[in-house]
């Protein structure tokens, strides 16, 4: 997304955004750029941006950081056609089998 601020200011973001930010910025009277993304493009985004707000997280140690990988890793899981209750099975299971068998996990 690009951000223009005066005439000649431009602030260019190449990263997934939340779905309220262009109506945010517009609200501020600038002006943006957006490009959508094909589910395989932003799938390919949303895994950079993981990796973002791991990094987030592991700099700041704010348990709130953690409600945005949530997000992301639950938009993951949908583009890859799991739903998060069925991801939040897929927890529990491996949990059970890791108390069931902790050596072998």
């Amino acid at each position: 997304m690009e951000t223009r601020i005066g005439r000649e200011s431009l602030i260019k973001y190449n990263k997934a955004i939340r779905d309220k930010i262009p109506e945010i910025i517009a609200e501020s009277g600038k002006k943006y750029n957006l490009k959508r993304l094909d589910d395989a493009s932003f799938l390919a985004e949303l895994e950079k941006k993981l990796i973002e707000e791991v990094n987030e997280y592991g700099e700041s140690n704010d348990v709130k950081e953690l409600a945005d990988l949530l997000e992301v890793i639950y938009r993951i899981s949908e583009l890859r056609g799991v739903n998060s209750d069925e991801l939040n099975e897929i927890r529990k299971d491996k949990a059970e089998k890791l108390i069931k068998n902790p050596i072998q996990n």
